[in-house]
């Protein structure tokens, strides 16, 4: 029974994603602010939030950004306005996924199930993936540039597996949101636009000007070799 931690200021819509999580399956715990969920997931790790963007004292962002510095737990950011900004802040801050609310819980706990399923690539067909001074190895979940250790999250480590296993092929952003984050019928595009933005902070030389991860306008990404 996978633990999910609910961080939601709001007890009614804390109290009903509790309910709906555990009609799934799930074993659920909830708290109201960023301090309680920061201290609670230091003293036992669970293995998915879910973070409201508007806490008091600390908000979602600052909370997602705590956790990610810690863990590479998957987190979604749950948020009322589906405003571009707050979504690119969100997944900026190290987050997953995200849901707007007012969120169909059967579409809520499939993406869950997604994201649990995937805690690294496990159909990579290589056993060292490699380009320009950048080294992946899938089955131990490491990544270095230059001989250092980079760390990417979940998420990214994915992706830039996925890249590295098709060099120099057109990748869509559906297809990634399909073999990456496992959404075959739901998903957003900016998922892949700002994790491809983080990830290239971490493999390229010069991220503005990216020589590996490059962006094929109106088709997707690929990865130059």
């Amino acid at each position: 029974m996978s633990r999910i931690l609910v961080v939601e200021d709001d007890e009614r819509i804390r109290s009903s994603m509790r309910l709906a999580l555990e009609d799934e399956g799930y074993a659920v715990e909830d708290v109201a602010n960023g301090e309680d969920a920061v201290g609670r997931f230091v003293d036992d790790p669970f293995e998915l939030v879910l973070i409201d963007l508007m806490l008091p004292g600390i908000d979602g962002f600052e909370t997602c950004r705590t956790l990610r510095r810690q863990s590479t737990v998957p987190i979604i950011m749950v948020t009322a306005r589906s405003d571009t900004h707050d979504v690119v802040a969100g997944l900026e801050a190290g987050a997953d996924d995200y849901v707007t609310k007012p969120f169909v819980a059967k579409e809520l706990a499939a993406r869950i199930r997604a994201l649990l399923r995937r805690s690294r690539p496990d159909d990579a067909g290589d056993s060292m993936l490699s380009f320009g001074d950048v080294e992946i190895q899938p089955d131990a979940g490491v990544v270095r540039r230059g001989g250092v250790e980079v760390h990417c999250t979940r998420t990214e480590f994915r992706l830039l597996c996925e890249l590295a296993d098709h060099p120099g092929k057109v990748l869509s952003r559906e297809h990634l949101l399909e073999r990456v984050w496992g959404y075959d019928y739901f998903g957003d595009g900016r998922l892949v636009d700002v994790h491809v933005r983080r990830l290239r902070t971490k493999v390229e030389p010069d991220p503005a000007n990216p020589r590996f991860i490059i962006t094929v306008r109106g088709m997707g990404y690929k990865l130059a070799v």
